[in-house]
């Protein structure tokens, strides 16, 4: 609510509807972080009440590595963006490639791994895999509600 108010006072100030408009879905990277970190804390919680621990271990470490993914991913898409565009900040290739591939060694280490303890916690793995989606969709969700609320 605080980056409502943040952002009426910046237009009232600035005179640009814009420029707020741009200010807001500027931050949507921070925010879709922020609803990944809320949503896997309350669903991991949850899991353990409902389900058990061993499928509530399987979601955290599902969404710790989709956070990861998720960050790994970020950082990959702006290197490359960064290497097409030349913009001077030109990562290697191969540590492009690298951080591609070690998200996907990542993911088989863990269903490896969970798969070997308990298979029961496989489900929680792959649930939890898809935290990126539903972050994204809260996200999407808080966005229309902005610019249906606020006119952005």
């Amino acid at each position: 609510m605080n980056e409502h108010l943040q952002l009426e006072h910046e237009s009232r100030r600035e005179g640009s509807v814009e420029s707020v408009s741009e200010t807001f879905y500027d931050g949507a990277m921070g925010r879709i972080r922020k609803w990944m970190l809320g949503l896997g804390l309350v669903a991991t919680a949850a899991g353990l009440a409902i389900l058990g621990w061993r499928q509530a271990l399987g979601f955290a470490l599902g969404c710790g590595i989709a956070y990861v993914n998720f960050q790994w991913l970020k950082s990959v898409v702006s290197s490359m963006a960064d290497r097409i565009t030349a913009s001077g900040n030109r990562g290697s290739s191969r540590g492009i490639v690298a951080r591609f591939l070690l998200r996907y060694f990542l993911i088989a280490a863990g269903a490896y791994a969970i798969l070997s303890v308990s298979p029961a916690s496989l489900y929680g793995l792959l649930a939890g895999l898809f935290l990126p989606v539903a972050a994204i969709a809260c996200e999407a969700g808080y966005e229309v509600y902005v610019a249906v609320a606020r006119g952005l």
